[in-house]
């Protein structure tokens, strides 16, 4: 048998022994087996037919921000913008940020009015700042609410002649295409859940439709990622534990979803190939490791979108601000039990074994119970971890659920990726179902 013929055979037993679920049956056997065989072009088929790892450059390591000085003046930084929010401005983080660029003699200029979780006003404000200031580099300090905010700046301060809406997410907005060069933005990190230091997505609240959308484009993607744990130090506990929700409900999002080779539409064009692509041999390998993380350590120290975006009145434990706020992580948390219980018929393999991650033993559950099983180890988690008792224990009823319904439908860049199709009565039931969770 020849070389290539082996490689041939050997995948496809592996395939063979892969998942047969509807989602994720012949995920990379197929594309593999057409692709050896030249059958697999551009424009040819309905769904992709292949993945791309689009990320920051990341740089780790206790106290590493010391070293931001030295990158900005190695970059041939003249004019800087650094951006935080108002109490991040007189915390550790932004102190050292601001001693190492002073011992560096790099000149800046701080923008310290980002809205925790941002609005398209904030943007627009912060919009503003950037295009006034005329900056060769952008510093980001902070969560993803700063750092977001920080590639909206960037972005719109390169496209003078831009309106807001044209490189925001279709169906909201015009999702065009982004045209010019952005300038350098390094981003460092001070909670641990959001990853915008490696993505090319900005999240904001839309306030006229009260739901959250975005822009996402791989030109965002900060230049550098300074990931330092001591500035996770300085968190409030309700604050570090949201941020372990967002790690623990996106790491279980990326694990079931619809593999790569099963989203449509196949791209024309590589640069229209998204953001969000759909679970594939590297995802997994992280989403897995990520549960594991959160099984460890949580308690020692798309339906999310609307929830976060009709917040009435409800102020989150633990957040220094002056207006409601439903912090992304408890959004996506709040109703992760119902979500994964109505995917895991699709999928009920991985379902389990997430569960199983979790600290659950499924050495004796049927494949039909796998969503039970996994919604209630969730619920487990959040009770053992005094989260909210549903929407209900934030401000929401019955009468609101139309809304978050409404909310939750421009989402596609993110909901399409779920491995079953829903219509708006599923919706509806599952944010009936996670009114209250215990």
């Amino acid at each position: 048998m020849a070389g290539g013929e082996r490689v041939a055979h050997l995948m496809r037993q592996l395939a063979s022994a892969a998942c047969r679920c509807p989602a994720h049956s012949q995920a990379y056997s197929h594309t593999y087996n057409r692709v050896s065989t030249g059958e697999v072009h551009m424009c040819e088929r309905k769904t992709d037919y292949a993945f791309e790892m689009a990320c920051s450059n990341i740089r780790y390591g206790a106290g590493v921000t010391k070293e931001i000085g030295m990158d900005l003046q190695n970059m041939g930084a003249r004019n800087v913008c650094l951006m935080t929010d108002r109490t991040l401005s007189q915390l550790p983080p932004v102190g050292v940020v601001l001693d190492s660029l002073t011992k560096h003699g790099v000149e800046y200029k701080i923008y310290e009015d980002v809205r925790v979780e941002p609005t398209d006003k904030s943007f627009k404000a912060a919009i503003d700042f950037a295009k006034q200031g005329h900056f060769d580099v952008y510093v980001a300090v902070g969560g993803g609410s700063v750092i977001d905010t920080c590639k909206a700046a960037n972005l719109y301060a390169s496209h003078p002649e831009a309106e807001f809406l044209d490189f925001v997410n279709a169906p909201i907005g015009k999702g065009k295409p982004i045209t010019a060069s952005l300038k350098p933005l390094i981003a460092v990190p001070t909670t641990a859940g959001t990853g915008s230091e490696t993505t090319g997505v900005a999240i904001f609240d839309f306030e006229n439709l009260k739901a959250k959308t975005g822009i996402a484009n791989r030109a965002l993607k900060p230049t550098l990622g300074m990931v330092d744990p001591l500035h996770t130090l300085h968190m409030p506990s309700r604050v570090a534990a949201n941020s372990g929700f967002d790690v623990l409900c996106h790491a279980l999002e990326s694990f079931t979803a619809l593999p790569y080779n099963l989203r449509s539409p196949c791209p024309s064009n590589p640069i229209n190939r998204p953001a969000y692509q759909g679970s594939n041999p590297i995802s997994d390998v992280w989403a897995r490791h990520a549960l594991k993380i959160v099984a460890k350590y949580l308690k020692r120290h798309g339906m999310s979108y609307p929830i976060a975006g009709n917040v009435k009145t409800h102020r989150a434990r633990g957040y220094n601000v002056e207006h409601p706020i439903v912090p992304h992580g408890l959004s996506v948390v709040l109703t992760s039990p119902a979500v994964f219980a109505f995917t895991a018929n699709m999928c009920p393999e991985r379902h389990l074994e997430a569960a199983q991650i979790l600290g659950t033993d499924v050495s004796n559950i049927k494949k039909d119970d796998a969503g039970r099983v996994l919604a209630d180890t969730l619920r487990s988690i959040l009770y053992d971890l005094e989260v909210e008792d549903g929407l209900f224990a934030i401000g929401y009823t019955k009468e609101d659920i139309p809304s978050l319904v409404k909310g939750t439908i421009p989402q596609e860049r993110v909901t399409k990726l779920s491995p079953r199709a829903h219509t708006e009565e599923d919706l509806t039931a599952l944010f009936a179902a996670s009114m209250k969770l215990y």
